[in-house]
């Protein structure tokens, strides 16, 4: 069998492999990728942390209002039960009917009470999120980072920006109270 020497053809394809071949490193060296854990950064800022406060401060008396008055219930319906023995027909049927008059207003009151706080969490949470996503940006320009994810499975220490993206939103000056 006899070896043909190399054309300049066959040099230039072996010379675009070997180039192909050692591209890659040398652009993941080039290439500046950050991450940020976003559910660590809506539980750690100080901005999540002070939404978390208003919520609480807004629906506090009313979450404890519901408790209390499901506490009521629960105490009326077990009286109901430990007298019923001794009350007429009818004073039973009426009370029976009294406790679930007032089971249907509190579930009614739990229900829009859940709604209320949901629509809220969701806008505190759009601001903080918006906030968040304005501190990201700032780093990425500043920082010259060609892309920077917030969703991922794995990430190492080396690529993790979550805690400059916590402490920048901390520095910040504090929202406007709403």
């Amino acid at each position: 069998m006899k070896v043909q020497p190399l054309t300049q053809r066959a040099i230039l394809v072996a010379a675009s492999v070997a180039l192909l071949a050692l591209a890659p490193s040398a652009f993941a060296q080039e290439l500046k990728i950050g991450y940020v854990n976003s559910e660590r950064v809506l539980r750690e800022a100080a901005p999540a942390k002070a939404a978390q406060a208003r919520l609480e401060g807004e629906f506090g008396k009313r979450e404890k209002d519901l408790s209390e008055q499901g506490a009521r219930l629960k105490a009326a319906a077990e009286r109901l039960e430990k007298e019923a023995p001794t009350l007429s027909e009818s004073e039973r049927a009426r009370r029976q009917r009294e406790l679930v008059e007032q089971d249907r207003d509190m579930q009614r009151r739990r229900r829009e009470f859940q709604e209320d706080l949901s629509q809220r969490k969701n806008e505190e949470l759009a601001a903080v999120v918006e906030r968040a996503n304005r501190v990201i940006k700032q780093i990425f320009e500043q920082e010259k980072y060609d892309v920077i994810l917030q969703e991922a499975i794995f990430a190492g220490p080396r690529v993790d920006i979550t805690e400059k993206v916590i402490k920048t939103l901390n520095a910040a000056a504090p929202a406007p109270a709403r």
